[in-house]
């Protein structure tokens, strides 16, 4: 595509998976997660529970071991033995300059499956490491950083000032999509062009808030890996469609007050089936 344009309901419900007769968890889509620390155990909990409510077939945590046991005290039927994915969430609740051999060891193996991949905080430095389809979720800050450790000299206000003009060039350097939150989040193709979505009310910049869309899109990058995989530039609209229901539930939550992060994956099942409805 060329051109930006703005992203619908529609559209989001056009990039939804809806289950059908004779699915099983695997054909629903399994969405490996590498998030989570020891420092940030809760970036892992709000990944794993926001992609397990925008439903998914199975959910399976690899990350963190200590992490690993609250994923489980919040949500059991999640999954932490290796197996078979179709599609990667890494780096929530990561700290990049504490990145052992081992988890870098891990994290490679996932990136040379081929699968699409969503890399966000701690793993935004291995934009262009991913052998499949990549899509990265900066916010103005960590894309100022990505970029001027690329060599481009910009910073976070430059950034904030034209998203739309630094998401793209971003996505042309980097050779994948970039989600640029914001209050108005811009998903630009490594190609040209892209989506504008409303991001959802002022509330929703609160910790967290990012974790939980990490898992949205997580989750729905692996019910859409096989169309992904055919055209790259889908993960581009299935990311949109992620910052879309992130917005949609940050709204419901809210209803004009506070939320915290949590509230926003608890109200993502009824703000899809209300979405689903108005189809």
């Amino acid at each position: 595509m060329t051109g930006w344009s703005d992203w619908t309901a529609a559209d989001t419900v056009a990039e939804y998976r809806v289950p059908v007769e004779g699915d099983d968890k695997y054909s629903r889509g399994v969405v490996g997660i590498l998030t989570g620390s020891a420092e940030y155990p809760g970036a892992a909990v709000l990944g794993v529970e926001g992609a397990s409510r925008t439903g998914i077939g199975m959910v399976r945590y690899l990350g963190d071991a200590g992490a690993a046991r609250f994923v489980l005290e919040r949500r059991p039927e999640a999954v932490t033995a290796d197996g078979r994915v179709q599609a990667w969430l890494i780096g929530s609740g990561m700290d990049r300059s504490a990145r052992s051999p081992e988890l870098r060891a891990q994290i490679d193996q996932a990136l040379g499956q081929d699968l699409p991949v969503v890399l966000d905080a701690g793993a935004l430095d291995l934009a262009g490491s991913s052998a499949g389809p990549a899509v990265l979720t900066p916010h103005h800050g960590e894309l100022a950083t990505l970029l001027s450790a690329r060599g481009v000299d910009v910073d976070r206000p430059t950034i904030a000032a034209a998203p739309e003009e630094w998401a793209t060039r971003a996505a042309e350097l980097l050779g994948c999509s970039v989600l640029l939150k914001g209050s108005t989040t811009h998903v630009a193709l490594p190609g040209g062009g892209g989506y504008r979505v409303q991001a959802g009310p002022p509330w929703l910049a609160t910790a967290g808030s990012g974790d939980v869309l990490g898992g949205i899109l997580g989750a729905l990058a692996a019910s859409r890996s096989p169309e992904i995989l055919a055209d790259p530039d889908r993960l581009a609209r299935v990311a949109a469609a992620a910052a879309f229901l992130h917005g949609r539930a940050g709204e419901r939550a809210s209803s004009g007050g506070p939320l915290a992060a949590l509230d926003i994956a608890e109200a993502l099942p009824a703000t899809i089936a209300s979405l689903l409805a108005d189809s």
